[in-house]
Order: C-alpha cells, then sequence, then structure tokens
C-alpha cells in the first residue's frame, strides 16, 4: 500500500509565553502525494514556519498527529526524530547552511557521515549529486569560493545525498537575486519532474508559481489548499 509522503491531521502548536499562550497552529490538515512540489505561503505569523519545523521534525505539535511516510512520528522522543530527520528528511535553508571550513565535496558528504557511510562511497555520491546541481567542477571548492547560487546548490545537493523521502526547503531563494533564483527553481522543477518530494515555505507569489500546488496558511489555520 503506498501512503502520502506527508500527512497531516488537526496539528496545533501552543507556545507559553510567560502567563500568555500564542497558538501558532489551530488545527491544520492536509496530505502531500509522493512525488508533489508544495508551497506552503502565508504572511509572517501565518503559522508556517511553525508547520515546517513539526514537518521536519525539528518541533512537536501540542495536539494532532504527523505521519511521514505512513508512520506517525508526532509523538516520538528526541533520539527518534534525530534519526527520522537523517533517514527520511533533506533540508535546504535560506541561509545555505554550508560548513565554512569544508569543500563541496565533504558539504554534499556530511549527512552521510553520520549515517556511517565509508568514506569512498560517500566521496562518490558526493561527486555523484554534485553532478546534478551543476556543481561537478567545484568539488574542492570551499563556500566562501563560490556565488550564493552555487552555495545552494551544494546545500541542494547536500539534501539529495541521503535520498530523503522529502525535501524541506525554507525560502531557498531569499538570499539571492531574480535571474540566480530562477535557476535554483528550475533545479527543483527538475528534481520534482525526477519524482522527488517537495515541500517549500515561500512568501514569494512568483516563486510558489514553481510548484504544483498550493497550501496558504492564516492566522494559524488552513485558508487554501489547491
Amino acid at each position: 500500500m503506498a501512503f502520502p509522503a506527508v500527512e497531516f491531521t488537526d496539528l496545533t502548536k501552543v507556545y507559553e509565553m510567560g502567563a500568555e499562550r500564542v497558538h501558532a497552529l489551530r488545527g491544520v490538515s492536509a496530505r502531500f502525494e509522493q512525488g508533489s512540489f508544495w508551497a506552503i505561503m502565508g504572511a509572517s505569523g501565518s503559522g508556517k514556519s511553525t508547520l515546517l519545523s513539526i514537518l521536519g521534525c525539528l518541533d512537536r505539535p501540542t495536539s494532532g498527529t504527523y505521519r511521514l511516510g505512513g508512520e506517525d512520528v508526532s509523538r516520538l522522543g528526541d533520539d527518534a526524530l534525530s534519526d527520522i530527520r537523517l533517514r527520511h528528511l533533506g533540508f535546504v535553508f535560506q541561509s545555505f547552511n554550508l560548513v565554512p571550513q569544508l569543500t563541496v565535496a565533504e558539504n554534499i558528504a556530511l549527512p552521510l557521515y553520520y549515517q556511517g557511510v565509508p568514506e569512498r562511497e560517500s566521496a562518490a555520491r558526493a561527486a555523484e549529486f554534485a553532478a546534478v546541481v551543476g556543481l561537478e567542477g567545484r568539488l574542492g571548492h570551499r563556500p566562501s569560493q563560490l556565488s550564493g547560487g552555487q552555495q545552494q546548490r551544494a546545500a541542494i545537493a547536500r539534501a539529495l545525498a541521503t535520498d530523503p523521502t522529502v525535501i524541506l526547503a525554507d525560502e531557498p531563494t531569499g538570499n539571492l537575486d531574480t535571474a540566480t533564483s530562477v535557476e535554483i527553481m528550475k533545479l527543483f522543477r527538475s528534481l520534482h519532474e525526477r519524482g522527488k518530494t517537495i515541500v517549500m515555505v515561500t512568501h514569494e507569489p512568483d516563486i510558489a508559481g514553481w510548484a504544483e500546488r498550493r497550501l496558504v496558511l492564516r492566522d494559524g489555520l488552513v485558508k487554501e489548499a489547491t
């Protein structure tokens, strides 16, 4: 039986801020099929960052259920969530989050190191995914020697290295100029066409237009899912 890549039901998240209770999510539900490409949109304070943190197993919901590849991960402990992140999720951030002291090849291979993949295999896979994102000639470079677009390509290759169930992208073009943003979104589109499941947070309608589907949040609720 094929499960949706991501499915969440009645998710709530309440933060205790002293005597105040902040309701970041107020009961959101959706399902993202395997191979789909979703853009999560909403104004500041809509709950999109909170939702992405839960989908990335970086936070737990106050209530509700979250299934990743059919497995309920809503109430797992820290060690189990860390293992889920390593095995099933690839992350792409606005600020790239590359390790400055490491080469492109070493940055791409970093999650493989944590998985215990042998060094020779890790190097081969790093070279493979560098080629996928067009960085085969930059394996020995460090992040400071790359343009912003090249750094984001390296971050995408790192996200792909472990063959994740879902790629989560948080404002992946936020630090890039318009032309470079288009290049990065073309890369995401090509990954989607290869069957990757992508969930991307963005506040930019033109960037969201590259996605196949949209989930729009307002005040911690789903306003629209198309």
